[in-house]
């Protein structure tokens, strides 16, 4: 079993639906998540946290949008980690960085 996670923006995506790949509720999601956001959501987290920028979301085919390669940590799920992500990012604000 791996050690680790991938956390795609489309996970987050509040204008995504469940069905383009969102895996938190609307109403918890941010408005946007990018790599450089859920990055530095992890790591205030306390998540081991390293970004693939030049990677895509399998189901939107030739994107590359990136992804968050995220440790495992004991006794947290993906879906609780997904959750607390999202908090993270929506309590924090920051746009993402140009």
């Amino acid at each position: 079993m791996p050690d680790h996670v991938y956390v795609y923006p489309a996970y987050l995506a509040k204008d995504g639906s469940r069905a383009d790949g969102r895996r938190v509720p609307a109403a918890r999601a941010p408005p946007s998540a990018t790599v450089e956001q859920i990055l530095a959501a992890a790591q205030s987290l306390g998540l081991r946290a390293e970004a693939e920028p030049d990677r895509g979301y399998p189901r939107e085919g030739r994107s590359e949008a990136g992804r968050v390669k995220v440790t495992k940590k004991a006794g947290l799920t993906k879906t609780r980690m997904l959750r607390m992500l999202a908090d993270e990012i929506r309590k924090t604000g920051t746009p993402p960085p140009r």
